[in-house]
């Protein structure tokens, strides 16, 4: 289980979910992440890197250590828990009490991170690739992203009833191991195993999965299918759109947004509160 520290942490973070909106910063400390091309691979660079996100008001940093970009090469269990050991402690210290998450779909990585300090884990497979993440995360009491994934794309497919049918069976999966309900984020997953339209229908149609009643999280930072919204070339090109895109996200609901650039987020965020406080005051 979870030492004290941390699970006051996990809580507090829990208790922010819902009266603001929350920001996750993408920290990948991979040789070959679509995003940053490894900018931030190797422990000094990792470290600071950490440590401005956590100065632009991240609430929580999420750590990955494998690249999940389609085409990536799969990293097995010992290569990524090495990437671990070897960069968390630094990330930690720089980080201080922000909360932090490891971003990895295999149960080790999970227990290791924890125990090292995560407090959230980021399944990009919502419980359903590796057979014991379930009891991982039950067992170190983390908080649960899970994401809804697919192993390939089906123009023909109603994206949102087969979100369903995943999310109803993670969510099974998380009972069954006695992962508590009220630690649970959901995922839309734009980006994979979906078509352009379906990266966008995803998110837009996310009041349809409201009755769940748990929280969202939405990750749409840079991703290639933003690139016809986009003027420039190269994944840095893609704020703009993906601040627009991430506005569109909090209008449909999410509370929790994923996204490499926190302050500029943190900005746009701001005036998103602001302007619809305007409306709500007025209605």
């Amino acid at each position: 289980m979870m030492k004290p520290e941390l699970a006051a942490r996990r809580d507090a973070l829990l208790d922010l979910i819902g009266r603001r909106l929350l920001l996750m910063g993408v920290l990948n400390v991979t040789p070959d992440s679509f995003s940053d091309g490894g900018r931030f691979y190797g422990v000094e660079r990792a470290s600071a890197r950490a440590a401005r996100l956590a100065a632009e008001g991240a609430d929580i940093i999420d750590v990955g250590a494998e690249s999940t970009r389609p085409g990536h090469s799969p990293l097995d269990e010992a290569q990524e828990l090495a990437r671990i050991e070897s960069h968390w402690p630094a990330i930690a210290a720089a980080t201080g009490t922000t909360a932090l998450s490891i971003d990895t779909s295999k149960a080790a990585v999970a227990r290791r991170a924890c125990a090292l300090g995560a407090v959230v884990v980021n399944d990009v497979w919502g419980l359903q690739k590796d057979a014991a993440m379930a009891d991982a995360v039950a067992e170190t009491g983390a908080i649960l992203v899970a994401m809804h994934n697919r192993d390939s794309k089906d123009e023909t497919i109603d994206i949102v009833a087969d979100m369903r049918r995943f999310f109803d069976r993670s969510l099974e999966l998380a009972a069954r191991a006695g992962v508590p309900r009220d630690r649970i984020i959901l995922d839309p997953g734009a980006g994979f195993g979906k078509t352009p339209r379906q990266n966008m229908q995803c998110v837009a149609r996310l009041p349809e999965l409201a009755d769940y009643g748990l929280p969202f999280l939405v990750g749409l930072s840079r991703k290639s299918f933003l690139a016809p919204f986009t003027t420039g070339e190269g994944t840095d090109a893609r704020l703009f759109s993906t601040l627009g895109a991430h506005l569109a996200a909090l209008a449909a609901g999410a509370a929790i947004l994923r996204a490499h650039d926190v302050g500029a987020h943190r900005d746009a965020i701001a005036a998103f509160v602001a302007f619809r406080a305007a409306g709500e005051r007025h209605a």
